[in-house]
């Protein structure tokens, strides 16, 4: 069959490259037009009840996730040219493209109550441009005073006062959001400069952002780096310049495809599917590798170029298909999750791994055939001395050192595994950002100053249209409990509510005085509301003891509508069924967080009575976590897939139970080795480290097929040890050369700024070399072991399958 196979690619070289670099302009077209995602919720899948509870939430009272924090800690903020040149910054905030609305310090409002006309009235606590010291320091006690804004937007023992800026939601959703905060942060930046502050700046519209952004420029950097080390190496091992293109055309080909499919399947490039590209690159090169080694041997051997050709698919067709299809299952089995993310990731990454196939029995008979014949220079690399005394060495120990490779692999295990259960799964917001970047710490400065910025959102639900009116002090009163309960955990801001705002409206009817800021009775509802503004509709509401959103419409459109208000009333659905609480917490890691929310919903279920009250804990960071948590599960199920697909392939190649036995334990145990590395050295499981196993599995048992497959080429008429010992010689230069090319493709990795990709990339790099070790020194003794003592190699491939209509007598069959 693959003899068929290659005669066909040479018979008709020329309309097959007319038709793949055909299909190749039309690829180049569709990934021009592939676009960054910023879905920052892919993650989790959308009928999980976390997604649905979050998705409800967005539609009750808007998005959650889009207001970016502005900090400064300093006892200077308040002098007159400095205070001024802050005015003016808020002011400049306002005016950025994409901002809705700016909540700070300079900005604040004061209610003033006015009984004549008997309405509370918001009065900015400082002037718009004020002209001396003390009116500055006039607004400054009064801002102290109010205990509204303490913990909100200022820290008055740690002299840190905060500003925040509302982000449109659409912008935040498409390409607009990088210009708006860049603007937003040139801003904030120039006054830093100005005025000597270091201003600290976080929130989830600035990580989305710069984490984009950094995905895109490390995209470029790592396909770039990749195709430079590869040329290299590929220069380095066929002293040939037209091999290196030859190579470099291939896994261009194939990077191009992988953009394409990605526009193809309406996909947009996230963190995950954007090392899609230089995957293609790393394990398209061994592809490389292997075909042209077959041909310079057979052209050695034959001295017949075409012969050569031949041979080269015929032995190495059905070898690469399985490999391939073995790595594309590694990476597809991703594409079973209901992850998006992941899902996404498998797709793309599946099937074009299985097109470098093509792409290589194609491209490079065809090229090779239009070529001149190899020269003696470019076959050195077969008489290469330091690598024959390495497999010298090799030899002996498969031959003379059994006992002690046993002895040696079961101790390694053994501590591996007790390294495994020290694993310990627990993923971050900010995972993949290291400790010294500039967006790690300044969100470590809002957490340390205002006990976190990510957002949680707690939703009390009275079951029934208008079932705020009913009880109403009662349910405030509940809520104020909660909240108090949640400003003294450690992670947690105090919450913002309507009953933060009716406690400072509270506080203003009854004199300013600090002492007033208490949660209105019954008693004062029926007050307060007078004074409020609200027209006719709210005093009906106020009259059954509710100020509800009953008036709210009214106030967002009456005149006195400012920052205050506007946030105020956001708390309220236009039902008046359901109140919102926000919380500001620490990225307190997915271990802890399911703790601290099961914490709260016993709190919140002896506050509010489950029959009248439905709460629910939800927001970005919920459905974050949650998302970090699922993927690994999904992970996890993946492994298990792709080993069985993966074992699967083998029996249908191999026949035999004995080789299957032979091709799954030697790359078993290098996974066993990298999980006892990661628990020993402390490194946890989360998304980037445990997709590792699944990977490495897929790539590194491409070696043990190609020794198996050669081993079955050499066996014919040979004693066991013979054939095993041919079979590292003549395929332990080309698997050593891949594995060099697989590990330093995945070094590239270690250069990322992502934690998540570094470690993807030193572990995978691991993983590899010690599969790259356990093929060429446990794999030969597990083998002899098995076929020990019979007549003929126990390994039953079926030659349809292997060689097709090959002859044991044909010219190249002893390679």
């Amino acid at each position: 069959m693959w003899e068929s196979i290659a005669r066909l690619v040479l018979k008709f070289r020329l309309v097959w490259l007319v038709v793949l670099l055909s299909v190749t302009g039309y690829m180049a077209f569709r990934a021009s037009r592939v676009k960054l995602s910023y879905d920052f919720n892919s993650a989790i899948p959308t009928d999980n009840p976390k997604y649905k509870e979050y998705q409800e939430f967005r539609k009750t009272f808007g998005e959650d996730g889009n207001l970016l924090v502005v900090g400064v800690q300093t006892d200077k903020l308040f002098q007159l040219p400095v205070f001024t040149d802050y005015i003016g910054l808020t002011e400049a905030l306002k005016r950025v493209a994409g901002v809705d609305d700016v909540l700070g310090v300079s900005s604040a409002v004061n209610l003033v109550k006015d009984t004549v006309a008997e309405k509370l009235k918001a009065v900015p606590i400082f002037p718009a441009h004020p002209t001396s010291q003390a009116q500055i320091d006039s607004g400054k006690a009064v801002l102290l005073d109010l205990p509204f804004y303490q913990g909100l937007l200022y820290n008055k023992q740690t002299s840190t006062w905060l500003t925040a800026v509302h982000v449109n939601k659409d912008v935040m959703n498409s390409s607009r959001r990088v210009a708006t905060i860049n603007a937003i942060t040139g801003l904030v930046d120039s006054f830093g400069i100005r005025n000597g502050l270091d201003m600290h700046y976080s929130g989830l519209p600035l990580l989305r952002t710069r984490m984009a952004a950094k995905v895109k420029t490390e995209t470029s950097w790592f396909l770039l780096g990749s195709l430079v080390m590869m040329s290299l190496i590929l220069f380095l091992f066929f002293r040939s310049v037209s091999t290196m293109l030859l190579s470099l055309a291939v896994v261009g080909i194939g990077v191009v495809f992988s953009f394409g499919t990605l526009d193809l399947l309406g996909y947009k490039i996230t963190l995950l599917n954007a090392l899609t590209p230089t995957l293609v690159v790393v394990i398209g090169i061994p592809n490389c590798i292997y075909f042209m080694n077959k041909f310079h041997t057979a052209y050695r051997d034959t001295g017949d170029k075409q012969k050569a050709l031949i041979l080269m698919i015929g032995r190495m067709g059905v070898v690469t298909f399985f490999c391939n299809l073995t790595a594309a299952i590694g990476f597809g089995v991703f594409a079973l999750t209901r992850s998006s993310i992941l899902n996404e990731f498998g797709v793309v990454a599946g099937i074009n791994i299985m097109l470098l196939f093509f792409i290589s029995i194609i491209l490079i008979p065809a090229v090779l055939s239009y070529l001149p014949a190899p020269k003696p220079k470019h076959m050195l690399y077969l008489q290469n001395r330091w690598l024959a005394a390495v497999l010298k060495r090799l030899e002996i120990w498969t031959l003379h050192h059994r006992r002690i490779i046993y002895a040696v692999t079961v101790l390694i295990v053994a501590v591996s595994v007790a390294g495994m259960f020290r694993l310990r799964s627990e993923g971050f917001i900010v995972d993949d950002l290291p400790q010294k970047d500039k967006l790690y710490t300044d969100l470590k400065f809002f957490e340390k100053n205002f006990k976190g910025v990510m957002p949680l959102e707690i939703v009390i639900d009275t079951k029934r249209r208008k079932g705020l009116r009913a009880g109403m002090a009662k349910t405030l009163d509940s809520i104020d409990q909660l909240s108090a309960y949640i400003g003294a955990q450690p992670e947690m801001a105090r919450p913002l509510s309507l009953v933060e705002g009716l406690k400072f409206v509270r506080q203003a009817y009854y004199g300013a005085d600090s002492s007033g800021y208490l949660v209105p009775n019954q008693m004062d509802l029926s007050f307060i509301v007078s004074y409020l503004g609200l027209g006719e509709k709210a005093s009906a509401a106020g009259g059954s003891g509710s100020v509800g959103n009953g008036g709210s419409h009214e106030v967002r459109s009456g005149a006195n509508t400012n920052s205050l208000t506007k946030l105020l009333w956001s708390f309220v659905d236009s039902n008046q069924q359901k109140l919102r609480v926000s919380v500001q917490m620490a990225d307190i890691g997915s271990k802890r967080l399911p703790a601290v929310l099961g914490d709260l919903e016993k709190r919140a279920h002896t506050l509010f009575d489950t029959a009248r009250y439905r709460v629910t804990f939800t927001g970005t960071s919920v459905t974050y976590l949650e998302g970090s948590s699922f993927i690994i599960r999904g992970l996890k199920d993946s492994i298990q897939w792709a080993f069985v697909l993966i074992a699967a392939c083998m029996l249908f190649l191999f026949r035999s139970l004995r080789i299957l036995l032979c091709s799954l334990v030697p790359n078993v145990i290098p996974l066993l080795i990298t999980a006892g590395i990661m628990g020993w050295a402390g490194v946890r499981l989360r998304p980037s480290t445990v997709i590792v196993f699944s990977i490495a599995l897929g790539i590194a048992i491409d070696i043990t097929i190609r020794f198996l497959v050669n081993y079955k080429q050499d066996s014919m008429g040979k004693k066991p040890e013979d054939a095993v010992i041919d079979t590292i010689n003549t395929t332990g230069i080309s698997i050593l050369y891949t594995s060099l090319v697989l590990t330093a493709g995945f070094v590239i990795f270690c250069f990322s700024d992502f934690g998540g990709i570094l470690a993807l990339g030193w572990l995978t790099s691991l993983t590899l070399v010690i599969a790259t070790v356990t093929n060429l020194v446990f794999l030969p003794v597990l083998l002899l072991g098995l076929i020990k003592g019979r007549a003929k190699p126990a390994l039953d491939i079926d030659k349809a399958v292997l060689d097709g209509k090959h002859d044991q007598t044909d010219a190249g069959a002893h390679l």
